[in-house]
């Protein structure tokens, strides 16, 4: 489409999302659509089925809803956006860092679409990452319950569970590559933060046909105490407790049922077998 075509915009929002936040900030992005005269249509409580007559769609909502899009549409072709309207705001933070309602729709409505990669996980695409492991115990927790904003509960549940999670055997196979071994976390990331601001894979780039793979060793409590700030900052990808790599393609194996988030949602497999979805979406950002 080009930039002087009319636009017809779908507005797709979570009404869960951030507590109901997300609702507040779907209707405020469209009151400025219509003071600025521009077609939409919000969806709340029942999504469409086709969205043959629009132009660009706009998601409101946290991780959880943009995943919750991808695997509802995983063939859309339109122009994506998303509103931070969640609790943790990884993605968006990703793409928009910390731009305001108003700035994100003028970036919204005239930057031209870029490529975005995804990947698929077993069944599942996401967006962001996965975690397993301590992560995936942590989402656990986390399921059903109402979330502070930002990555307050993030941190309170990581401190409730540091002292009493046991690290689990793993198989890890890329390619030629195998590690193998009790590991507290392992991560796959195509966007470089979780949790709402911990900077698990700093160096990730979610447009460069890759995902970052972050694994930490099995360490007493005391260790994981001293190592949680600096992998908060992002400063860790150098520790001798710390294993990373690029790759397209990944298999994680268990000798228990692997706990594991999918863009912070909670699930229990026996094997995941995850690949790179290059340039899967188009974003404005």
């Amino acid at each position: 489409m080009q930039q002087n075509e009319p636009k017809n915009i779908m507005i797709l929002c979570n009404p869960l999302a951030g507590s109901g936040r997300a609702t507040a900030v779907a209707k405020n992005v469209q009151h400025v659509l219509e003071e600025k005269k521009i077609t939409n249509k919000l969806f709340v409580e029942e999504w469409p089925v086709s969205f043959q007559l629009f132009t660009d769609a706009w998601i409101v909502g946290g991780d959880g809803t943009l995943n919750y899009f991808i695997n509802k549409y995983p063939d859309i072709d339109l122009p994506l956006v998303i509103f931070n309207g969640g609790t943790g705001n990884d993605f968006h933070w990703l793409l928009y860092g910390s731009k305001t309602i108003e700035e994100q729709i003028e970036i919204a409505l005239h930057a031209e679409p870029r490529p975005v990669d995804a990947a698929k996980c077993n069944e599942r695409y996401f967006i962001n990452g996965v975690g397993v492991g301590f992560e995936g115990e942590v989402a656990k927790a986390l399921t059903g319950k109402k979330k502070l904003s930002g990555k307050t509960s993030f941190l309170l549940t990581i401190l409730k569970k540091i002292f009493s999670y046991r690290s689990k055997q793993y198989e890890i196979k890329s390619g030629d590559k195998t590690v193998a071994g009790k590991k507290l976390l392992i991560d796959v990331s195509n966007g470089r933060r979780a949790g709402g601001g911990f900077h698990i894979a700093p160096a990730a780039k979610a447009d460069d046909g890759l995902l970052d793979i972050v694994i930490a060793e099995a360490m007493i409590p005391l260790q994981r105490l001293r190592y949680l700030p600096v992998i908060e900052k992002g400063r860790h990808l150098n520790l001798s407790v710390i294993n990373y790599f690029t790759t397209t393609q990944i298999t994680i194996d268990s000798d228990s049922l692997i706990q594991y988030h999918l863009d912070g949602e909670y699930f229990e497999v026996e094997r995941l077998e995850i690949k790179m979805l290059a340039a899967k979406f188009l974003f404005r950002y």
